[in-house]
Parts: C-alpha cells; structure tokens; sequence
C-alpha cells in the first residue's frame, strides 16, 4: 500500500498483481510521454479509439479488450498493439507488442523483455554516444561542405559571366565573318564572271584556230581525210584512224563544218583522254590573271565559309551549355566539362554530369548508359536527382538509364554504382554542392 497525504484526506492506492506482473498505475509500461494523459487512473478507462469502456483493472492484464490495442501497450496480447521504447539516452521507437517478452531484446533500455528469461543490457547509452559522434562528424562534413559550396558558388558566378562574355565575343566575331563572307561571295562572283568570259573568248578563239587546222584544203568543212592525217589515239600516235573511226568522230557523217565541230569533235577533243590533234597539246591558259584571281577568290570564299560554320558551331555548343539549369546560384557550373570514374568489379564507369554516363568493360567495349536529362529530385530539392536517358538499347527491350543521387561531401566524386533492375543504373555523387544549409538531427535522448 501507498498512502498519500492530500487536502488532510487519505487516499488509498491499490496497486494489484497480474500474472503478467506488477502493474502501477502512474507508470504504464510501453507508452510515451504524450500518451501518458490517457492512462491516468480512475475506475474506468476508455480505449483511444473511443470504441469501448473497460474497468482500469483490465489494462496491461495480458487479456486484448480494446480493437486498437490499447488496454495492452505493455503486453503482447493485442495484435495491432504497439510497445514503445523510451530508450533514454538513444532514440525512442515504436515495436510491434507481439514482440514483448520474447526472449529477444528490441528496446535497448531493456524495457520490452521485462518478464522473460532474456537477459538484455541497456545499450542506449552507448547507441548515443555513437548517434551524437556520427551526426558531430555529419554536421562537420556539412559545415566544411556549406563553405566550399560557397567557394564553387563564387567561381561558378565568374565562370558563367565569363561564358557570357565568350558568347558575346563569338557572336561579334560571327557577325564580322559575316560580313567578310558576302564581301567574298562579291569577289568570287566577279572573278567567276570575269574568268568566264576570258574562257568564252579563249574557247572562241582556240575553236576557230584548230578547225583551220585540220581543214587543210580552206574549203570550209572538215573530211574524212583530214580527220585521219591530222587526228590520232592518245595512247598510240603512230596508229593512223580507220575510216569507221574518222567517220565516228565527225559524227556519223563524212565532213562538218565550224558550227558541227564547236558541238562535237571539239567537245572529244578538250578533253584529251582519247584523241588529240597530232603534234598539238591542247591546254588552256590557266596562269592568265582572270584564272588566277578566280581561283584565289575561291580559296578564299571556301576559308571565310569554314571560319563561319565554325565560330556557328561553337555558339550552337555555348549555347546549350548556358541553357542548361546549373542551380540557382550556378552552383552546379563546375561539373560542366569534368568526368569523374568508378571502377566496379570489372567494369569502369564514368559520370559526366550533364553529358552522359558510360560503361566500360576490360575488354574495352563501352556502352553508353543513358545521356542527360533532366533534375528529377524533390519539389523542395530540386537539385538532388539527375536523370541520364536514351542509353544504348538493352537485350530486353528498352534503353538504358541512370538516376544519379547527389550527397554532401567534402570532395566532389563518384561513390557507388548498382544496377537494382536490368539496365536501369543508380549513382551516388558526392559533392560540396549538394550540401543543404539545414540538417534537422535525429532526435537523441541525452537525459540520463
């Protein structure tokens, strides 16, 4: 018996045994502090679901009255009962009540194996001490990674005014090649036009001398005769042309004239890979200045167009780059470019953030397991999830993809590959970046 002295009143307390145990009714095994204010004692109690109404005797009697549990939170004879674990010095936590007085320690205060032949230590102290040296080291890694972050914040904020200087650079230099390149598009088409009337007039003239060449006799028309004395074979000269063959050159006829000639046998002629005038190497004058300037203007044309789609190119790369989304603060410029690796049994993979991720066996053969995609982390970290889609197709179907967790850390490096389902790869990234300025700590008891 206990017996308190209140308002010169006294009160007595019962307190009865239970083959389960002792049970005091200012102490109710298995419940938290929050909950304490449902079991004070009074002769009767209600169930937390307010389904039922049960003598206060019948709590934790080991019998199940309540459909919630609740008359049992120190005993395993509710099926949907819960024992709580105080576990002072470590973190409290909930077990399932069939749990209780199973021989097995759940609760490190040793709080749920109270009446069986286990005999459990209380270990929550020294599970603190551990979760406090832990999250200690946590919250050092997080403050040294929060400075550096601010480090690579800084320097991406120069870098990405530096790009967009270089973007502006380009652009002018493009739109001075531009200008460069119509002034040589002018140029060449009026060396072309120049060059081609020097070729009219060349042709012109060379046509007329070469057909009073073979026309011996200066009547006019070229015959069968003068083709054979003064046409002959390319790879033999000494041979002189068949009359089928003089016949064949002048078109299937026996003679032509200027006009028929400019339009046939002179066309065979320029060309040189089969007949030639014997003892004449056709050739046109090449070394003539409108020839010269028509070929230098192309040189030229073909430069500036190449300078141009290359100044282009590197404003279409430049772009892209600039469009992708490196953080708020541009914090995430700095992986634009690198490539960290992993070695992996005995494969190699590499991550180049916003690129792609890659795949590479000893043999040598790489396979691209997906290329960048898009942020796919939480509404409230937008920044701790890349996708990387669209890899090489796999053997059932499908491409290959990667998901890439980021983690703050002090060093910015790939951590661990897994492939949890077939093709489909997860990543652990570690950087400075990826370190959030709040770290909420798990709670710790740290009463004694």
């Amino acid at each position: 018996f206990t017996i308190l002295l209140s308002d010169m009143r006294f009160h007595i307390i019962i307190a009865a045994y239970f083959w389960c145990g002792f049970v005091d009714s200012r102490k109710i095994r298995g419940i938290s502090s929050s909950y304490k204010r449902f079991y004070r004692e009074r002769k009767s109690f209600m169930c937390i679901d307010g389904s039922k109404i049960i003598p206060f005797e019948q709590v934790n009697d080991d019998y199940c009255d309540c459909e919630d549990g609740s008359d049992e939170p120190g005993t395993s004879a509710c099926p949907r009962g819960r024992f709580y674990c105080t576990n002072l010095g470590f973190r409290p936590h909930y077990i399932p009540s069939s749990r209780v007085n199973d021989g097995i320690c759940d609760c490190c205060d040793a709080s749920d194996e109270y009446n069986s032949h286990a005999h459990c230590q209380n270990t929550c102290w020294n599970l603190g001490q551990r979760e406090r040296a832990y999250v200690e080291g946590q919250m050092r890694t997080l403050d040294e990674g929060l400075q550096l972050k601010q480090q690579l914040i800084e320097e991406g904020v120069l870098l990405w005014r530096e790009k967009q200087a270089q973007l502006r650079e380009l652009q002018q230099v493009a739109e001075d090649l531009q200008i460069k390149l119509e002034d040589h598009r002018r140029k060449k088409h009026e060396a072309d036009r120049l060059k081609e009337q020097t070729l009219k007039a060349l042709q012109n003239s060379t046509v007329t001398s070469i057909f009073k060449l073979l026309d011996s006799n200066k009547d006019g028309s070229i015959t069968v005769d003068e083709v054979q004395a003064k046409v002959s074979l390319v790879h033999d000269e000494e041979r002189v042309l068949s009359e089928d063959e003089a016949v064949a050159l002048l078109g299937g006829g026996h003679q032509m004239d200027l006009t028929k000639f400019q339009h046939t046998l002179w066309d065979i002629l320029i060309k040189g890979d089969s007949v030639k005038v014997s003892t004449i190497m056709l050739y046109f004058p090449f070394s003539l200045p409108s020839f010269v300037s028509a070929e230098w203007e192309a040189t030229n044309l073909k430069k500036a167009e190449e300078a141009y789609e290359t100044v282009n190119m590197e404003i279409s790369d430049l772009r892209k780059k600039l469009a992708i989304d490196y953080g708020t603060d541009w914090e995430f410029l700095f992986l634009n470019s690198q490539c960290y690796k992993l070695k992996v049994y005995e494969y190699t993979y590499t991550l180049c953030p916003f690129n792609q991720v890659t795949q590479k066996s000893t043999a040598g053969t790489e396979v691209s397991l997906g290329r960048w995609g898009m942020w796919a982390g939480t509404p409230k970290n937008q920044y701790s999830q890349m996708v990387y889609e669209n890899g090489e197709p796999c053997w059932q179907g499908g491409s290959r993809s990667t998901t890439v967790t980021l983690t703050c850390g002090t060093e910015t490096a790939l951590r661990s590959v897994k492939e949890p389902s077939k093709c489909q790869y997860i990543m652990d990234f570690q950087t400075p970046v990826a370190c959030q300025p709040v770290l909420k700590q798990r709670g710790i008891h740290s009463e004694l």
